[in-house]
């Protein structure tokens, strides 16, 4: 799963292409023609690519994070096998922020803030969280930022691990989602118990 951002005024006409996160102790990049492959150097696993120059093969509107259609997708493809890279582009376009059923709730034996949940989303799929918020309770309808999720401030979620515990997404606060907070209490937005699991949040 891909995520793509372009903002000509802060970046230039380039094309930003990530589908994971990495650090600088792990990165490595390999250019061919207008295309930048960033890559795990111990895996050779691709994480990012930059196309430069993009509006040579076609034309971007928007500031952020950009959906590309199966026409763009199609010649950037074209143009990443042109240059010599292997990699193909896939999009997922399905809702990254859902509504969660709190399942479980227990405290994380090496933490004496944090809870690992076992949250239901959409599909019946059920993600493992660790949440900080000190309102999280099992039972609760809350708002889930799935994995590849790009936040109001610009923060992608990506699986990663708290305190050694796997942790695949984020349970959203009013304040994280930009949206008013009906109760005014600090923690995570909790929802009417009525509300459908797996909704998607924003329509």
């Amino acid at each position: 799963m891909w995520l793509s951002f372009y903002n000509k005024d802060a970046v230039g006409d380039t094309l930003l292409l990530t589908k994971g996160d990495i650090t600088r102790s792990e990165l490595a990049t390999e250019s061919k023609g207008n295309v930048t492959r960033i890559y795990r150097e111990a895996t050779g696993e691709t994480v990012s690519m930059n196309v430069f120059e993009i509006s040579k093969t076609f034309t971007l509107a928007g500031n952020g994070q950009v959906v590309l259609t199966d026409e763009e997708l199609e010649q950037l493809n074209a143009l990443i096998k042109t240059v010599g890279f292997e990699d193909e582009i896939t999009v997922d376009l399905s809702p990254k922020f859902v509504v969660g059923y709190v399942k479980e709730c227990v405290p994380h034996e090496d933490s004496d803030h944090l809870n690992i949940t076992q949250t239901e989303v959409d599909n019946g799929e059920v993600l493992q969280i660790v949440c900080g918020a000190s309102n999280i309770k099992k039972g609760q309808k809350v708002v889930v930022a799935k994995p590849g999720a790009v936040m109001p401030s610009g923060l992608i979620i990506w699986p990663g691990e708290l305190r050694g515990v796997k942790s695949n997404g984020m349970i959203c606060s009013a304040k994280e989602l930009n949206v008013e907070n009906p109760t005014g209490k600090k923690g995570i937005l909790v929802l009417d118990a009525d509300t459908e699991t797996g909704k998607a949040f924003f329509e």
